[in-house]
């Protein structure tokens, strides 16, 4: 490599490894190198293999390189731009990739309608395809055909693609009623944070699941003997935990009561897909679930999960901070009520369409106007909650939009370690956001956006907190290493292009 693409790739892998937060000597641990090693390539003084390229990228989870490609993803962002139109919602990622994991519970054919194409969705797939499912995407693309073997070859697992999903956690819950030991690698995701399996553990040890955890692997043995006698409570009313023990329950032979239970969208659509394999299930949308369980499960299916109420909320703040009059439809209102309300009381000029229901008859939509208002810091803090409280996802989005509103607006992200410190990149394009400590966040608007050219934060919703930004600055800006968005976006940019936003992506090594 020349000495000018060896300096780039340095400052890349220099950006990734800053914004994971890890230090020089803490990144030359995971590869097994010296910490003046790493030392070296960031600067560009040392010749770098395109192996140690993808062994680097796979330590930080980020795409430095993309092999078979011309480099890692890029976005170039000309803001300032006023959006217009209309632009529906997608399928919500979280449910899909749920329902992904729930098909192994069913022996028969499971087709889901309108999956969303995102990176996520592909990881698990490759997953899947790795342990002998069989997938393929059908009518024009749009939809997914996903059968099963009549054996699972579990030593076959894709490890590199299943570390780069946290969903592969939810694998446990459907095999266990499949195989009585098992390995699953160690699942990944975005960078938020340590965050325990343990919850899990406890649910599903009510199962007869137990797990150590040695050398990047969970190595799974069940006890067949032992069943849950009694409520099962959540010591976390996680939606991940929840499926888990919805996707355990779905099989046993019995009935199965779980306490202090998400009741969110993604768990909602998985109930609704419990429900079309023939297991009952009662309190949906209540935070106690009476789960009757089917042993056996052969069934062809075919389920519609519903819309992304997180991906509403992106497109809702793209309009507000770029002052935009923009229509979202297919909206699932009932699990965006709480941010409407807030964004309301903040001044918000916005209307609503009458309810219609999305394509699994369950789930209520409606179709969300928006307009250029002027708005004015809440007087209370934004903080998240389980639904019905304020959605989790939805608060890194209130940075932007505090940003620019009149006043201060505390944002309080409890739940994660490490997102608010990602939501102050926004002070590179000109926000004023102060750390107050790792979970909260002052912001004082309103904000003079400018543009800027910077490196994506390793975690979704901060990553496209920071796009919305640079849709509203003017001039040119340049996001640089995108492969977290396209974790759950499918085709952002260009969905953002068809109501006024000009965004290119481009690739530079």
């Amino acid at each position: 490599m020349t000495d000018d693409y060896l300096a780039r790739i340095g400052r890349l892998i220099r950006d990734a490894r800053q914004h994971r937060g890890w230090t020089q000597s803490q990144l030359a641990e995971a590869l097994g190198t010296s910490q003046s090693a790493v030392n070296r390539i960031e600067r560009g003084n040392q010749n770098i293999s395109l192996e140690m390229i993808a062994r680097i990228g796979e330590a930080l989870d980020s795409e430095i390189v993309s092999l078979g490609y011309a480099g890692p993803m890029h976005l170039r962002v000309v803001g300032g731009r006023r959006l217009s139109g209309s632009i529906d919602v997608k399928t919500s990622k979280n449910a899909c990739v749920a329902l992904l994991c729930a098909s192994l519970l069913n022996k028969g054919r499971t087709v889901l309608r309108r999956v969303a194409r995102i990176e996520e969705v592909y990881r698990l797939l490759e997953v899947l395809g790795s342990i002998g499912v069989r997938t393929r995407w059908i009518n024009d693309g749009v939809d997914l055909e996903i059968v099963p073997p009549a054996e699972l070859d579990l030593a076959a697992i894709d490890a590199e693609a299943a570390r780069r999903t946290r969903s592969i956690i939810m694998f446990l819950g459907p095999l266990l009623h499949r195989v009585t030991h098992f390995k699953l690698p160690y699942a990944g995701g975005c960078d938020l944070g340590t965050r325990t399996i343990e919850p899990h553990m406890i649910a599903l040890r009510r199962f007869g699941l137990d797990i150590t955890a040695t050398e990047g692997l969970y190595h799974a043995e069940v006890d067949r003997s032992v069943t849950p006698g009694r409520p099962i409570v959540l010591t976390e009313r996680g939606d991940t935990v929840t499926e888990n023990a919805l996707l355990a329950a779905a099989r046993h032979d019995g009935v199965t009561v779980i306490r202090n239970a998400s009741s969110n969208y993604m768990v909602q659509d998985l109930c609704f897909f419990l429900e079309a394999l023939g297991v009952r299930v009662e309190g949906i949308g209540t935070t106690t679930l009476t789960v009757h369980g089917v042993p056996h499960i052969d069934v062809d299916v075919d389920y519609s999960p519903s819309e992304d109420p997180v991906e509403a909320m992106s497109l809702l703040a793209a309009a507000v901070v770029t002052e935009s009059e923009l229509t979202v439809r297919r909206v699932p209102i009932e699990f965006l009520e709480i941010e409407l309300a807030v964004l309301e009381e903040m001044g918000l000029d916005h209307d609503r369409s009458t309810e219609y229901f999305a394509d699994n008859g369950r789930t209520r939509l409606i179709d969300l106007t928006v307009r250029p208002s002027k708005l004015q810091a809440p007087i209370d803090k934004i903080h998240p909650m389980p639904f019905p409280g304020l959605n989790i996802d939805n608060v890194p989005f209130f940075a932007a939009i505090a940003a620019v509103a009149q006043g201060k607006t505390l944002i309080h992200d409890w739940v994660y370690d490490n997102r608010a410190i990602y939501l102050t990149d926004l002070n590179r394009l000109g926000g004023r956001l102060q750390l107050l400590d790792p979970h909260r966040v002052l912001v004082e608007g309103p904000t003079r956006w400018r543009a800027a050219e910077m490196m994506c934060p390793p975690a979704l919703r901060p990553a496209v907190v920071v796009l919305l930004a640079m849709m509203a600055a003017e001039g040119t800006s340049v996001l640089r290493n995108v492969y977290v968005i396209n974790r759950g976006y499918e085709e952002l940019a260009e969905r953002l292009n068809t109501v006024g936003a000009q965004i290119e992506t481009f690739r530079d090594i």
